[in-house]
């Protein structure tokens, strides 16, 4: 129970959802094999003040900035550029990826280097956090949740609070 009421907004759009590639690193080495997700996004906002409209955030604005975040990954092979176990090359108009014995080329622009250690459902709710808390900073918004799921009742929640100086993590 909350210390104090609270205001809680769900967004859960269908259209909230990027198609992508991928593979996650296991912790004891190896990976997944390459394969592909329909990964679904949704967003809790709360907060404890609405505006002189009873609005607790510009709803629009900010399932304008979910949709960015969610076609920026759409389509693409995501991989975590932060893995010291993962070598990503370009050469030219393609990326070269070495896990181990394997070895991938995919081209340039259907790839996404994203700052992570690992292209894990729970490390890329955060990265949506992140992005999306950079959005809402200022607004009546305090707490921020993402979800993250890439398969029916296979997904991850990240939560906190938005201050002015939470910082992107560095993987």
């Amino acid at each position: 129970m909350p210390s104090r009421p609270c205001y809680r907004v769900v967004l859960a759009k269908e259209d909230f959802k990027f198609s992508a590639a991928h593979f996650t690193l296991w912790s004891g080495g190896g990976g997944e094999l390459l394969h592909g997700h329909n990964y679904q996004v949704k967003v809790e906002l709360a907060g404890g003040e609405l505006d002189d409209a009873g609005l607790l955030v510009d709803l629009e604005q900010c399932k304008r900035v979910i949709r960015g975040l969610c076609g920026r990954l759409d389509s693409r092979t995501l991989l975590p550029a932060a893995s010291d176990r993962l070598l990503c090359t370009r050469r030219g108009e393609t990326v070269e990826v070495r896990l181990g014995d394997r070895c991938y080329v995919f081209p340039a622009a259907d790839t996404l280097l994203l700052p992570l250690i690992n292209t894990s459902i729970e490390l890329l709710a955060r990265m949506l956090w992140h992005e999306l808390a950079a959005a809402l900073r200022g607004s009546r918004v305090e707490t921020l949740a993402v979800s993250v799921e890439e398969s029916a009742g296979q997904g991850c929640w990240y939560e906190d609070r938005i201050t002015a100086a939470s910082p992107a993590p560095s993987s």
